[in-house]
């Protein structure tokens, strides 16, 4: 077999050097030489493989594929209360509505009334008589028409006795509310002592809310019927055996008679990690009761107040530090409102604590979870995991050491930054043995013109009355791996047919980040073939199995790895085969841009693959991955738990309507680190993607409940997402070339899905720094999440109002 990753995986620049060393050199080395040849499919800007079908229409959804003959419609029949029990329910005229097929209840379930994805049988599907939070799923109606069985709903009479609910993170901790999963505490060094020896401490809370994925492709499934117990549902999911199994519980048959299938979503952002799990499961129980396909699409309203969202939080926390801005301890709490059930809230609340630290060393550091339990959706898994909020707070201590020493925040983090083979151990006890963020900010800061910047910035202040600019740069840190260790694995299947094309299947599912376009181009690498040689192919559990969801930024790193694996087995076969034939050693054979060559002889892969179909060597294989040196104890807040980190930073420029609250992002400059990246056209959309979805978490996207715990903000027309006029007015984008990853990787790269998200924590202290300006910089204005227009006008009200304060007092 012939081994060409050290050729692969190297930074493009060493390849290039290597393809122009002198010939002594090449003789010396002829099989290696004649590798470093070999053109790479991966590293390349090739445009998403579906990029043209989505601008066309053409791209399929589950709502786009031909319905079976006969499909009917399933909709959901929703609670009035918050938190109630159910003391009379009478569907009688909903069962006797025009176009109505069946009326499907708890009793009605033939498995188990449960779609929890933690195992604890905690999150009933139906409920039956106690509603824990508003629009909470009671019944479903089975329609010869959507609109039918939507109109049928409507005319169920539910009784409850009401119980107050417990709606904010506030109201749960003043009633004593239970935890929904056990809390985690992460503990390094004495910190009440360090707390004590600090020459200046402070202490505070910030609230950050929480965020709607607002998808394109709302949830939805559609379950077809077949044989004895068999059911096969296309689901927009990026868990598909999490659905295969949860609807198998529901069903009360084996998983073996559940298949999933999902070609591509419409955005997903984590929202289809575990709430899809309802609707397939619903429109599965309905297909096997009638004996017919049954699709069941929500719309936009009901999709947001059925499912969870981004965690939202309040931070409590205590810093010791001293004048020239060096953080000495740290002790966190970070209290989530997690909703009714589990769901994920104990891994998102634990990477939250394990991004607490960001880029910074605390010599000692305490930090705890509270996941607390609300009578709200069920909140979930949303694009960083909690990695985002944890950021967040290690942001605002920065944010609070500048303003309480008066230096300028980027020396105040770099002061604090992890150091290279000392300061260097994590919360968790995890060395960070790959930092890279001093140079980068480094970089940043240089080809940003930040200080120059800064400084101009405050001279137009200074002359300018109404509108205020501010400017920040803040660092990103964040941990690649399940923490969750058993996901951290994944499957393949490669098949080479006899005409030399290749068809590829893997466990990862496909949102629009280019998963699928990535691990094809790892696999066309692999037999040196051009990349539409690959027939990419729907995710489907009955190709390969117990797959894990694609999420963690893992998907590349997973996928990539065990399909690459399927198809060096599949090469080596072929290789050794071919060595027999020629009667020379493999590692003179050379796959090489479509053909196989061995010295003077050659031949296409094309011929290379039908001979070996005739002398019966199998061409296909399954390939499986799984990350090492991972470990964690959860107990002892202790471990390894990433396989490596992905850095990057961001400079934020601002202007803010002091009059009005109003702001735009006037430019952006991001350095980010892909590693050696699989696809740099990919990558970049990701990173830009990524930064403006922060940015709407962090500026415009609020979610609002009422008091008796009502989502308001459940549309577009209340609920504000990032608009194409949103964009920061100059955008700059360049990956940071510092060498690839050092760990072995698909192609030396590093995952890009989650962190680009946090970059965006620069607009948020950009504004902070803007309305600082009001007070000369003296205070610091500790805005909360979402910082709205209306935020910062308050903010801006509240510094003028000191600064007036203070100038009266005579202390400037």
């Amino acid at each position: 077999m012939v081994d060409r990753s050290s050729s692969d995986e190297r930074p493009p620049r060493e390849r290039e050097a290597r393809r122009t060393a002198p010939a002594a050199a090449k003789d010396a080395s002829s099989r290696k030489s004649r590798e470093r040849l070999v053109t790479s499919r991966m590293h390349r800007p090739i445009p998403h493989d579906s990029a043209h079908k989505h601008v066309t229409g053409e791209a399929l959804y589950v709502d786009d594929l031909p319905e079976p003959a006969g499909t009917a419609h399933l909709y959901l029949g929703l609670s009035d209360r918050a938190h109630a029990r159910i003391t009379s329910l009478d569907l009688d005229a909903v069962r006797a509505s025009a176009g109505v097929l069946a009326v499907l209840t708890a009793a009605d379930i033939p498995g188990m009334n449960d779609m929890s994805s933690t195992g604890r049988h905690d999150e009933v599907l139906l409920a039956a008589d106690l509603i824990s939070y508003h629009r909470q799923p009671i019944f479903a109606v089975v329609g010869e028409t959507r609109d039918a069985a939507r109109r049928a709903c409507l005319a169920a009479k539910v009784s409850y006795e009401d119980i107050p609910p417990l709606v904010t993170v506030e109201e749960a901790r003043s009633a004593g509310a239970d935890f929904v999963t056990e809390p985690l505490k992460l503990e390094r060094g004495d910190v009440t002592a360090a707390l004590n020896a600090s020459s200046r401490r402070l202490k505070c809370s910030m609230r950050v809310g929480g965020q709607e994925h607002f998808y394109l492709e709302g949830q939805i499934a559609l379950a077809v019927p077949g044989e004895d117990n068999d059911v096969t549902v296309h689901s927009s999911t990026q868990h598909p055996s999490e659905i295969q199994h949860i609807v198998s519980h529901v069903l009360g048959i084996p998983s073996h008679a559940v298949t999933v299938e999902v070609r591509r979503m419409g955005g997903a952002f984590g929202g289809k990690e575990t709430q899809g799990n309802l609707f397939a499961c619903l429109a599965a129980l309905a297909a096997k009761k009638l004996g017919r396909a049954v699709k069941c699409r929500p719309d936009r309203d009901d999709d947001m107040t059925i499912t969870g969202k981004r965690h939202d939080f309040l931070i409590d926390y205590e810093v010791g530090f001293d004048d020239h801005g060096v953080i000495h301890a740290a002790d966190l709490v970070y209290a989530a409102r997690c909703g009714f059930s589990p769901d994920l809230s104990g891994p998102v609340t634990d990477r939250a604590l394990f991004h607490a630290d960001n880029c910074y060393f605390y010599p000692s550091v305490r930090a705890r979870s509270e996941p607390f339990r609300t009578n709200t959706c069920s909140n979930t898994a949303f694009r960083g995991f909690g990695g985002p909020q944890g950021m967040l707070g290690a942001e605002r201590l920065i944010e609070e050491v500048a303003f309480a020493t008066g230096l300028d925040p980027l020396d105040v983090r770099k002061r604090n930054f992890y150091g290279i083979g000392e300061r260097d151990v994590t919360p968790y006890h995890q060395r960070v043995e790959d930092n890279i963020v001093a140079e980068i900010v480094e970089r940043l800061e240089r080809t940003s013109r930040y200080r120059e910047r800064r400084q101009a910035l405050r001279s137009a202040n200074a002359r300018s009355r109404i509108v205020k600019r501010g400017l920040a740069l803040t660092p990103v840190k964040f941990g690649i791996s399940f923490t969750a260790t058993w996901f951290n694995q994944a499957g393949a299947l490669v098949h080479v047919y006899k005409d030399g094309s290749v068809h590829l299947n893997h466990g990862g599912t496909e949102m629009g980040q280019g998963l699928y376009m990535k691990v094809a181009q790892v696999v066309a690498d692999e037999f040196q073939l051009g990349v539409d040689r690959v027939k990419i192919t729907a995710t489907t559990t009955g190709k390969v199995p117990n797959t894990s969801a694609t999420a963690a930024s893992s998907g590349s790193d997973l996928n990539g790895m065990a399909a690459q694996a399927a198809a060096r087995v599949i090469k080596e076969r072929l290789i050794g085969f071919l060595a027999e034939e020629w009667s020379v050693p493999t590692r003179e054979i050379l796959l090489e841009q479509g053909l196989v060559r061995a010295g003077n002889k050659s031949m296409t892969f094309e011929e290379l693959v039908h001979a070996a179909y005739m002398a019966r060597i199998q061409l296909s294989a399954a390939g499986f991955y799984k990350t090492p040196k991972i470990h964690w104890d959860r107990k002892s807040g202790r471990g390894h738990p990433f396989y490596y980190f992905a850095y990057g930073a961001a400079v934020s420029e601002v202007a803010i309507d002091t009059l009005t609250g109003e702001y735009r992002v006037e430019r952006v400059d991001i350095l980010h680190d892909c590693g050696n990246s699989l696809n740099p056209a990919i990558d970049r959309g990701q990173i830009e993607g990524g930064f403006v979805q922060g940015m709407g978490w962090l500026t415009t996207e609020e979610l609002w409940f009422d008091k008796e715990g009502r989502l308001r903000t459940h549309a577009p027309s209340t609920y504000k997402i990032p608009v194409a006029s949103d964009r920061p007015r100059v955008f700059n984008v360049e990956f940071f070339d510092g060498g690839g990853n050092r760990e072995p990787t698909v192609g030396r790269s590093k995952a890009v899905g989650e962190p680009p998200l946090m970059l965006a924590i620069s607009v948020l202290h950009a504004l902070s720094d803007a309305v600082a300006s009001l007070a000369d910089y003296r205070y610091c204005p500790r805005l909360d999440t979402p910082a709205t227009p209306e935020r910062v006008l308050f903010a801006v009200e509240e510094m003028r109002a000191r600064a007036a304060e203070h100038r009266h007092e005579g202390k400037w």
